[in-house]
């Protein structure tokens, strides 16, 4: 789908949404997750590893039921230590 420049892409919930945590330690990336969401809600797979080794991701689909829990989720992950980077 494409969406000009400056515009909002329509979305419908619920929806799944997908998430890429980026952090440092795999470990601590899949803590973080599972403090905050139920793990029986969502899937979450294993992605890259820097070229260096240094960093590592995780790919979380869960389902949001509006604009305001994807974005709660989006501060929630966020705001943990363990997670350097949310996309």
């Amino acid at each position: 789908m494409h969406t000009p420049q400056g515009c909002k892409p329509e979305i419908h919930y619920p929806c799944r949404w997908h998430y890429r945590l980026i952090g440092e330690d795999r470990a601590a990336l899949y803590r973080a997750i599972s403090a905050r969401i139920n793990a029986d809600c969502c899937t979450i797979s294993e992605a890259n590893v820097s070229s260096g080794g240094r960093y590592c991701s995780l790919n979380l689909e869960v389902t949001v039921r509006d604009e305001a829990e994807r974005l709660q989720l989006y501060q929630l992950l966020s705001g943990d230590p363990a997670v350097r980077m949310v996309l």
